[in-house]
């Protein structure tokens, strides 16, 4: 009889249930998704790890380029060649000193215009040698350049590069503390007997390939070096083994295998390695200890077990607790669903209980007390919605302006004019400042201005054109608040439509007035103007033939904003001429806080 009331007792009947309902799902779950993270994770790792060694190949390949395009250089000088082949004992001394100048000046030039190229020299085996900066003849006196390896490795090659290991250079400045480069050397022969006459040295900046490497990892404690095809390490943050084979031999026969990923043990810790060529036929490898890939994995499992106990236990705490709290709230609050079932919205429960049924009670006493909020949430939810529309809006328009400034700045970098260029990213910046302040997304109709005045600069300095703004603003609308960026990209428009696309600057004027119930705003510019059926495409929302375009994106801009923030009959309407010029039109009439504030500042003057 016991065991049957035990049996038929609501608590035990809810303690199997939640331990079934919970340890069963959770056991399988967690195995299930053990061997299921196990398998992802193991997966993403190897893609992120290759993908990692690939960049790092690409990044270093770079560096290397530079050094391989600029002996190509130099080799292909038939200058050079010829004053080299004037350096003979007969040779008059003010020729030399000439050819020097000459040689070390356009050294030095090519020097000041590479980011990674370090120092060049132009090596004779028996003669005068030349170089870039600090070059030190007497240091070059002091060696047999032949005795070097990579010297007659680049012999062997006959005219291309020969790399060799990160070092210390050895044939500048005075002292011993010399730069840390990689050389890359070369025969410079005579083009016209094809004989040796000297060596072109393509000296990389070592530190700048060490930080590269530095800056990539794999996991918390993996690294990179650099290796040749026959598993000597090039480039190494361990400056000891630099020169020699992989101290590691499981290591070693791994990276001569054709397969980019590898495993091999070291004193008993399992490691993983990925490995990229370069463009000169060297290897990058990184390694990193296996357990810091799956490690987590088998403390996953750990806390899965862990956690499917842990919830066996709160089952049957939970069940004892609450067993005995159900019944009585469970009729209480049905006699109250039963009120209102009838109509009696009024009703409300009294039950005061941590536990679900609890919560059932202070969620219909909560949906009841919400009818009567509902409409002013259904509001505020349409506000968020306008704004989130907005933010949607001004990032179409943000990267399509960044990409042409970068753009601009990109090719004044290419072409050299830093002066120019560090004028286009100071504007840029100061825009940004402007652009991107802690207001908000409305900003006053002055400070717009400013960001306009900002934006003229910058494409000032990209098509070298003069734009003139003449700015013309009524009393009391400096400070009405308008979207960011409404006005900037009519203006952009009238720029490149109406200015660029005739090569020749212009002036735009802008003008604001206060008309009483809404503020008007004109921009009108001297450009080309449009034909009537560019015309009637702006003009038409949502034309698909122009919504695309930038003018189409800029004009599709400003009329959602004046659609999501001002109340209806605000407005933009388009005139423009061929050969005339555009004039546009924004009316936006005032949300009713504003009108209220303007209408006190004039009553407030008035007195």
């Amino acid at each position: 009889m016991f065991r049957f009331k035990i049996a038929n007792r609501i608590a035990t009947r809810l303690i199997v249930l939640l331990l079934a309902v919970i340890l069963l799902p959770t056991i399988f779950i967690g195995v299930f998704f053990y061997r299921t993270s196990s398998t992802i994770v193991k997966e993403n790792v190897r893609q992120s790890s290759i993908q990692v060694a690939q960049q790092a190949a690409d990044s270093l390949s770079n560096i290397l380029n530079v050094g391989s395009d600029t002996s190509d250089l130099i080799y292909s000088q038939v200058a050079i060649q010829e004053k080299v082949l004037q350096e003979k004992p007969k040779t008059p001394d003010s020729v030399k000193v000439d050819n020097k100048i000459y040689i070390n000046n356009f050294l030095n030039t090519i020097i000041y215009s590479s980011s990674f190229v370090k120092i060049i020299y132009i090596l004779e085996p028996t003669g005068t040698s030349w170089g870039s900066g600090i070059f030190n003849q007497a240091k070059v006196d002091r060696y047999n350049i032949r005795s070097f390896d990579w010297i007659r490795e680049a012999e062997r090659l006959n005219g291309k590069l020969a790399w060799t290991t990160l070092q210390k250079d050895k044939f500048s400045g005075a002292g011993d503390n010399t730069a840390l480069v990689i050389p890359a050397a070369r025969v410079l022969k005579d083009f016209k007997t094809m004989r040796n006459i000297g060596y072109i040295v393509i000296n990389i900046d070592g530190e700048a390939v060490l930080d590269k490497i530095s800056q990539i990892r794999l996991g918390k404690t993996g690294h990179f070096f650099v290796t040749d095809q026959q598993g000597r390490v090039m480039i190494d943050r361990n400056r000891e083994a630099i020169g020699y084979p992989v101290e590691i031999d499981a290591l070693g026969e791994a990276i001569a295998q054709p397969d980019r990923e590898f495993e091999y043990a070291q004193a008993g810790t399992p490691f993983y390695g990925v490995k990229q060529p370069l463009s000169n036929g060297w290897w990058i490898v990184g390694v990193v200890p296996l357990k810091e890939v799956t490690g987590q994995l088998e403390s996953l499992q750990r806390s899965v077990f862990i956690w499917s106990g842990g919830f066996g236990l709160l089952a049957m705490v939970i069940g004892l607790f609450f067993a005995r709290r159900i019944t009585k709230p469970i009729g209480r609050l049905t006699a109250q669903m039963k009120r209102v079932g009838e109509g009696d919205l009024s009703a409300r429960t009294a039950i005061r209980s941590g536990d679900e049924i609890g919560q059932m009670s202070n969620q219909f006493n909560r949906m009841l007390g919400r009818l009567d909020r509902l409409m002013s949430q259904v509001r505020e939810e349409q506000q968020k919605k306008q704004r989130a529309e907005m933010r949607a809006v001004m990032h179409r328009i943000h990267p399509h302006f960044m990409f042409n400034t970068l753009s601009t700045i990109k090719w004044l970098i290419k072409l050299g004019d830093n002066d120019r260029a560090y004028e286009g990213l100071s504007a840029f910046t100061r825009l940004l400042e402007a652009n991107m302040g802690k207001k908000g997304h409305m900003v006053t109709l002055e400070e717009e201005i400013e960001i306009i005045t900002k934006f003229l600069a910058i494409l000032e300095l990209r098509y070298s054109l003069p734009f003139k703004l003449d700015v013309r603003l009524g009393t009391g609308v400096a400070g009405f608040s308008i979207p960011r960026m409404l006005i900037q990209p009519l203006v952009e428009n009238a720029v490149f439509h109406g200015f660029v696309s005739d090569n020749r600057g212009g002036t735009i004027w802008i003008e604001a007035e206060d008309t009483g119930a809404c503020i008007a705003i004109r921009i009108t510019d001297d450009g080309r103007g449009m034909t009537p059926e560019q015309l009637a495409q702006v003009t038409t929302a949502g034309s698909p033939d122009h919504a695309g375009t930038e003018a189409g994106i800029g004009f599709r801009h400003v009329r959602e904003c004046i659609e999501l923030y001002f109340s209806p009959g605000s407005k933009m309407n388009i005139q423009s001429v061929e050969g005339q010029g555009t004039v546009i039109a924004v009316t936006l009439n005032k949300p009713q806080r504003q009108e209220q504030e303007h209408q006190a500042e004039g009553e407030a003057a008035d007195a």
